[in-house]
């Protein structure tokens, strides 16, 4: 009787310490609380390995901070994109988005991609608050906000690096955000009011979309000294339709595109010809490749951006490779080494 009952305790002592493995395998691990930029806290695994990235801009910190961390893309690289990326990432799956123009991500498939922790980085308004406050209840998943504010860049990098345990890269990416801003801005400084450029932004398949003074979208055009003529069309900044006419009466001197097709029809379309960025041949055509440099998305891709404005605006002023600039900024950023022919091509619609 003494050895059943022995045995009996042991085989009850195997069980529950059977029972308490398998629940905290299947339960995971909340072990850190984080502030994310809205000054929510959240409790997120002390081990993040699979991140979901709500949106565009979202998806470009992701990449740039920990791309071994992508559980796939919120819309796929084209084809011509894959070489300016790391091979792992090149083939994901687009799997949609929570936030932007629309959602295009069901609950259900969100949860099914089982990510660790959901980012998003832009807003971190009441609207984007409530939202990850409801995606986190309904899923369990870890919803943390980022301030996606250009200013704020250096920042971003180090916050998002810090909740998924990379601070030393995400330190590096800050000093070299930091780095640009500095960089630029000291040649801006010392360029006269009168010798700013009045710049257009053309987008939209024929050029005549475009962005109002104080956009997102033309936020580093204005941040590199140039002034947007775009003005009186929407009040809060943003997109807007503009007319042929309205664009001969604002006169810019410069025009920036990121489509070679709509600089093609700028530089030949009789509409545009009595336009002085036209007869100066003043039509910069900046790069997107893998991503936009001035607004597409507006992520943490625009630091280069205000590095291709600034030599295009300035090239007097300014020291500096461009080459060389373009050429570090994809190995730190975007983790490849691009070939100098390649590095070439991306700047040949800037004169260089």
């Amino acid at each position: 009787m003494t050895m059943f009952r022995t045995a009996s305790r042991a085989a009850v002592l195997i069980a529950l310490t059977l029972a308490a493995l398998i629940v905290g395998a299947a339960a995971p691990a909340q072990a850190r609380s984080v502030v994310d930029s809205a000054g929510r806290r959240v409790e997120v695994p002390d081990s993040i390995r699979r991140v979901f990235a709500s949106g565009p801009p979202a998806g470009i910190l992701l990449y740039v901070v920990a791309p071994e961390k992508m559980i796939g893309w919120g819309r796929a690289p084209r084809d011509e994109d894959k070489p300016f990326l790391l091979p792992s990432t090149r083939e994901m799956a687009e799997l949609g988005r929570l936030t932007g123009r629309g959602d295009t991500i069901s609950t259900e498939r969100l949860m099914a991609s089982r990510p660790d922790l959901i980012v998003d980085f832009g807003s971190t308004n009441e609207t984007y608050g409530s939202l990850a406050d409801r995606i986190q209840a309904q899923t369990g998943i870890p919803y943390v906000l980022i301030d996606g504010r250009f200013q704020n860049t250096a920042a971003a990098l180090r916050l998002f690096a810090e909740i998924l345990g990379v601070s030393e890269r995400g330190e590096a990416l800050a000093r070299a955000a930091e780095a640009i801003f500095a960089r630029v801005d000291r040649v801006v400084a010392t360029v006269p009011a009168a010798d700013r450029p009045r710049v257009y932004l053309a987008r939209g398949n024929d050029g005549f979309e475009t962005g109002s003074r104080g956009s997102i979208n033309t936020e580093i055009i204005e941040r590199v000294g140039g002034v947007n003529v775009v003005e009186g069309v929407r009040d809060a900044g943003g997109i807007a339709r503009v007319s042929p006419e309205q664009v001969i009466g604002w006169a810019p001197d410069t025009i920036i595109t990121t489509d070679p097709a709509v600089r093609r029809l700028i530089l030949e379309r009789p509409e545009w010809r009595g336009i002085p960025a036209v007869q100066k041949r003043r039509v910069f055509l900046a790069p997107n490749q893998p991503f936009g440099t001035i607004d597409l998305p507006p992520s943490v891709n625009r630091l280069i951006g205000l590095s291709i404005l600034v030599h295009a605006f300035y090239p007097d002023r300014v020291a500096s490779d461009l080459n060389a600039e373009l050429r570090e900024f994809y190995r730190l950023f975007y983790q490849v080494d691009v070939p100098d022919a390649e590095i070439a091509r991306l700047l040949q619609g800037l004169g260089h």
